[in-house]
C-alpha cells in the first residue's frame, strides 16, 4: 500500500492563482494598515484557496511487475560457419538460466532464422517487433546472441533498456570471398567487355599474395588463370553468341577459410550484335522496293547498303555515257572481297542480266555454306529463263521454279508447321488479311519448311538451312500490298522483321531453343520446337543433383513450366540437344559476403545505452543490476536495468478538507477578524 496527496481543483489552475493573489493583496493591506485581524484574515483565504484545490490523500493498492529481459538467439545461415551454431545454443541456454534466477525476472527467447528470398539476417525487425508485443516499461534489458552481421541496421528502434551482444565466432576465423566490381548486362559480340573482380581475404587470413581463378562460360570447362589477392582485376570477356551469355567465376577453397560460399560470382550478360549488315539488291525498280527499304531502314540497328539496276545492259537508247549515273556499281568490292561483312543478302526480283558474273553468284552460294544468309523476293523472273535459280546460287535455294506463275488474288495462310516456327507463329487474323495477287510456283526441297502457303497449299513462304547457313525464299513479290492497306493489310512488317531476324541467326527466333527466365528462385523453362511433343528437362542443381520437370503446351510448338530452385547458384537444363544455364539468386548469398564475426556494425546502437560486447569463445559474463542511464557494461560483466514496474489494483482517495470543514474554519476566521477589529474600534470610541 502507497499513500499520497493529490489535487482535483474545481477551477483551473491560473485562476486559482489569481484569486490567492487577490487574496494576498487583501491581506497585505490590512497589515499595512495595521489591523489586528490580518492573520486571521491570512488563515481564512489560505482555506478558501485551499478548498479550491480540493487536495485528497490518494491511496493505492499496487503489484509488483516482473522486469523482461529480451534475448534474440541468431539462427542464420552465417552462424552455421564452423562451430557458432552449438556455441551461440550453448550460450543461450546458459545465459537464459541466469536471467531467469534472477529475482522478479522473465526471459523472452526468440530464434531469429534467415529473411525471405535473400534479405539476409533481420535481426531488428524482430527486435522491433519483439518490444510492440510487450510493455516498453518493464524492458530490463536486451541480449544479442549473433556474429553480428545483420543487415537492417537502418530498421534499429528506440531502446528502452541496455542492449548487449554476446559474439559467437572465433578470433582465428579467416575466409576468402571473390567479389564482382562491374558487370555490364548487355555487351556487342565480337567486342571485348571488361569485367572488374576483386579476391579478398578477411579475418586472419594466412598473407598469400595471389590465387586462381577459374572462368566458365555457359557451364563449360573453366579456364584458369592466377589473378593478386586484395587488388582489382580487370578481365576483358568477348561473348561467344548473341542472347544470354552466363559467365562464372570461381576461386578454389583455400585450407581453413570459413566456407567457399562466396568464392564463386555469376555474371549474366545479353549479347547483341552491334550492327546488322543488309545488302538488298533490286533487280528493277517496282513497287515493293519501298517496302525492304522502309523496313530495313526503320531499325537503327541496320546498316543497309541498297543497289537497284536502273539501267540492264541491254538497254540501248543512245543516251551518252557522260549522262549516265557517275556512280558505278561496285559489284567486285561487294560480291568478292567484302561479301563477308554482310550478315544477310537480300535479291529483290532479281535476275540474270550479265551484271553479276557466275563467278559472284557462285561466291554468294560458299557465303551461304559458310555461314552467311541469302532471301530471295521471287517476281515473275524468277519463273523465266533467266531465272537466278539457273545460276550457281540455285544449288542452296530452297526451292525450284516450275515456270509457272499464278495470276489471281489468294490471302496467304499459316501452315501447320508454320504456327510451330518462330518465323510465322502467333501471325493471328489470317482470314482478314488482304490479298496478294500474284505467286510464283515452286517446288520446295526435301529439307526445306513451308511455313507459308498460298492457294491450294503452294508453298508461298520457303525456309532452309546449307551448311553453316541460311536461305529463305518468298515466292511472290507482293507483299507490298499489306504495307499500302490492301483489303485490310497484313502483319508485313512483322513478318519480314522476324524473316530477316531469323535469317541472321538471332537467338530469340531459333527454332529448337531451350532458354529459362529467372524470378528470383524461381524459374520459368520454356521449350520451343517443330515436332509435336518433348521429353522431360532434367535440371542439373548446383550441388550436382539432378531432377525431371515435365512441361506443357502452352501454344503450338510452345512448352512451359515453372520450377522453384531450392538454393542459390548455377543450373543446368537439358532436354535431348538442347542445353542450357541460368543463375538463380547471386552465386555468393548475402548471408556468405562477410562472414567473419564482428561487432562493428552493431557499435552504435549499443552505445545508445552504453550496452556492451563479450565474445562467446572468452567465456560469458555475470549479470548485475545497473541504474537508469549507468554503464551498463564493464571487465567480464554486462548489466540490466531493473524497471520496478507495478500494476494499481486499487485505489482510495479521502479528502482532507471536506465542504464542512472548509464552510467551519472559513466562518471561524473570518468572524474572529471581525471581532477583534470590531472590539478595537469600540476601545477607540
Amino acid at each position: 500500500m502507497t499513500g499520497q496527496i493529490v489535487f482535483d481543483p474545481l477551477l483551473p489552475w491560473p485562476l486559482i492563482a489569481v484569486l490567492g493573489a487577490l487574496a494576498a493583496a487583501g491581506v497585505a493591506l490590512a497589515l499595512w494598515r495595521g489591523l489586528p485581524g490580518w492573520a486571521l484574515r491570512f488563515a481564512a483565504a489560505v482555506v478558501l484557496v485551499a478548498a479550491l484545490a480540493q487536495p485528497s490523500f490518494q491511496e493505492e493498492d499496487r503489484a509488483a511487475l516482473s522486469d523482461i529481459v529480451l534475448m534474440l538467439v541468431d539462427q542464420s545461415a552465417s552462424q552455421d560457419l564452423g562451430d557458432r551454431m552449438d556455441t551461440t545454443a550453448a550460450a543461450a541456454e546458459t545465459m537464459e538460466a541466469r536471467l531467469a534466477a534472477r529475482p522478479n525476472t522473465e526471459v523472452r527467447r526468440i530464434e531469429v532464422g534467415d529473411g525471405e528470398g535473400d534479405s539476409g539476417t533481420l535481426l531488428m525487425t524482430a527486435l522491433t517487433e519483439a518490444l510492440a508485443e510487450e510493455p516498453r516499461g518493464r524492458i530490463a534489458g536486451i541480449f544479442l546472441l549473433s556474429d553480428g552481421r545483420l543487415h537492417d541496421l537502418d530498421r534499429a528502434p528506440d531502446l528502452p533498456a541496455p542492449l548487449h551482444l554476446l559474439l559467437s565466432g572465433r578470433d582465428t576465423d579467416w575466409d576468402r570471398r571473390l567479389i564482382v566490381r562491374n558487370a555490364p548486362a548487355f555487351a556487342i559480340l565480337g567486342e571485348p567487355v571488361t569485367l572488374t573482380l576483386r579476391i579478398e581475404d578477411e579475418g586472419a587470413a594466412p598473407g598469400a599474395t595471389e590465387t586462381a581463378l577459374q572462368i566458365s562460360v555457359d557451364g563449360g570447362a573453366p579456364q584458369q588463370v592466377t589473378v593478386p589477392v586484395g587488388q582489382d582485376v580487370d578481365l576483358p570477356v568477348t561473348l561467344p553468341h548473341g542472347g544470354l551469355n552466363v559467365i562464372q567465376f570461381t576461386t578454389p577453397t583455400a585450407e581453413g577459410e570459413l566456407t567457399d560460399r562466396n568464392n564463386t560470382a555469376l555474371v549474366q550478360i545479353n549479347g547483341v550484335r552491334d550492327r546488322l549488315r543488309v545488302l538488298l539488291v533490286s533487280g528493277e525498280p517496282h513497287a515493293g522496293s519501298r517496302t525492304w527499304r522502309n523496313l530495313l531502314k526503320s531499325d537503327s540497328s541496320v546498316d543497309l547498303v541498297h543497289f537497284t539496276i536502273l539501267r540492264p545492259p541491254e538497254k540501248q537508247d543512245g543516251v551518252p555515257v557522260t549522262e549516265l549515273s557517275l556512280i558505278a556499281f561496285p559489284t567486285r568490292e561487294l560480291f568478292l572481297e567484302k561479301i563477308e561483312d554482310f550478315d544477310l543478302i537480300i535479291f529483290d526480283r532479281y535476275k540474270r542480266r550479265g551484271i553479276l558474273p557466275a563467278i559472284y553468284l557462285d561466291n554468294v552460294r560458299n557465303y551461304v555454306e559458310t555461314g552467311g544468309a541469302v532471301l530471295v523476293a521471287a517476281g515473275p523472273d524468277f519463273a523465266s529463263a533467266d531465272s537466278l535459280f539457273r545460276s550457281p546460287l540455285g544449288e542452296v535455294l530452297p526451292a525450284e521454279p516450275t515456270a509457272r506463275v499464278l495470276g489471281e488474288g489468294f490471302r496467304p495462310q499459316v501452315t501447320e508447321l508454320g504456327e510451330r516456327h518462330p518465323v510465322t507463329a502467333g501471325l493471328t487474323g489470317a482470314d482478314s488479311w488482304g490479298r496478294w495477287m500474284r505467286q510464283i510456283e515452286v517446288t520446295p526441297r526435301d529439307s526445306a519448311e513451308v511455313v507459308m502457303a498460298g492457294p491450294e497449299d503452294r508453298p508461298l513462304l520457303v525456309l532452309d538451312r546449307v551448311g553453316e547457313g541460311r536461305v529463305a525464299l518468298l515466292a511472290s513479290d507482293q507483299a507490298w500490298l499489306w504495307s499500302r492497306g490492301f483489303e485490310g493489310g497484313g502483319p508485313q512488317l512483322e513478318l519480314l522483321r522476324r524473316l530477316a531476324h531469323w535469317m541472321m541467326k538471332e537467338p530469340e527466333l531459333e527454332e529448337e531453343a531451350l532458354w529459362a527466365e529467372a524470378t528470383g528462385q524461381s524459374m520459368h523453362i520454356i521449350r520451343r520446337t517443330l515436332e509435336e511433343d518433348v521429353g522431360e528437362v532434367t535440371v542439373t542443381r548446383p550441388d550436382g543433383t539432378e531432377e525431371t520437370v515435365t512441361l506443357s503446351e502452352v501454344a503450338p510448338g510452345r512448352f512451359e513450366a515453372t520450377y522453384q530452385g531450392p538454393e542459390i547458384g548455377l543450373y543446368r537444363l537439358t532436354e535431348g540437344e538442347q542445353e542450357t544455364v541460368i543463375g538463380l539468386g547471386p552465386a555468393a548469398p548475402r548471408e556468405f559476403e562477410q562472414t567473419i564475426a564482428s561487432a562493428e556494425a552493431l557499435e552504435p546502437v549499443l552505445d545508445s545505452m552504453r550496452g556492451g560486447t563479450a565474445r562467446i569463445e572468452e567465456g560469458l559474463p555475470t549479470i548485475r543490476a545497473v541504474g537508469a542511464g549507468r554503464p551498463a557494461a564493464g571487465r567480464g560483466w554486462l548489466g540490466i536495468t531493473p524497471r520496478e514496474a507495478y500494476e494499481t489494483m486499487d485505489v482510495t482517495r479521502l479528502p482532507l478538507l471536506p465542504p464542512w470543514l472548509v464552510l467551519l474554519l472559513a466562518a471561524g476566521f473570518i468572524v474572529g477578524a471581525w471581532l477583534r477589529e470590531g472590539r478595537r474600534e469600540g476601545r477607540r470610541a
